[in-house]
């Protein structure tokens, strides 16, 4: 019997305007082992990039929350989505996604919300978050989960902060959420090698 490796393959493609948005990817990737591919400034992404997303068993989503959604660069990228969508390219992936903004809410939740749907249509699995919202009086800025979101990860950086200032709880929370995606493709990876 030939040995099956378990490992997910894992892949964060996101855009980010400013730099905080690639922070997050960042984090996320180091949890989850993933490969990053950035959407450029025109919305696009390479041939090479496009094979990454094909071969993972997992992709992460992330876009900063503009205007109440995802960037528009990520939306011309879901739009080109449509060619491994009429394939069924990414049916039964695991997916997952993360956001940043500069307001408190932000409307962060349509766009994990967008990104949920997305997976949706190409027939995916969505990974939930794990952690317990940090919601009690004695909760701090750089505590895990302290945007309280149970979809995927959400942060808040102040519109005059750097990447640099970002708060530690919700690079760590990506973090942990980007392993825990991992996690669950490699699981899943090794159920249906066992079925073979």
């Amino acid at each position: 019997m030939t040995e099956t490796t378990t490992q997910a393959k894992t892949a964060v493609v996101y855009h980010s305007g400013y730099g905080h948005t690639a922070r997050m990817a960042s984090a996320v990737a180091e949890g989850a082992g993933a490969d990053l591919v950035a959407i450029d400034a025109e919305g696009n992404i390479s041939e090479d990039a496009w094979a990454t997303l094909a071969a993972a068993d997992a992709i992460l989503f992330g876009s900063p929350t503009y205007m109440g959604g995802p960037s528009w660069q990520f939306k011309k990228f879901a739009d080109a989505s449509s060619k491994p969508w009429f394939e069924g390219a990414w049916q039964n992936k695991v997916f997952g996604g993360f956001t940043n903004s500069a307001s408190i809410n932000g409307d962060k939740l349509n766009t994990l919300e967008y990104f949920v749907l997305l997976t949706g249509q190409h027939g995916g699995l969505w990974v939930s978050m794990d952690i317990k919202p940090a919601n009690v009086k004695a909760s701090k800025r750089d505590d895990l989960n302290r945007m309280g979101s149970y979809i995927a990860p959400m942060a808040q950086t102040p519109a005059d902060a750097s990447p640099e200032e970002m708060s530690p709880g919700d690079l760590e929370t990506a973090r942990r959420y980007g392993a825990r995606v991992a996690m669950v493709a490699a699981q899943l990876r090794a159920g249906r090698a066992q079925v073979r």
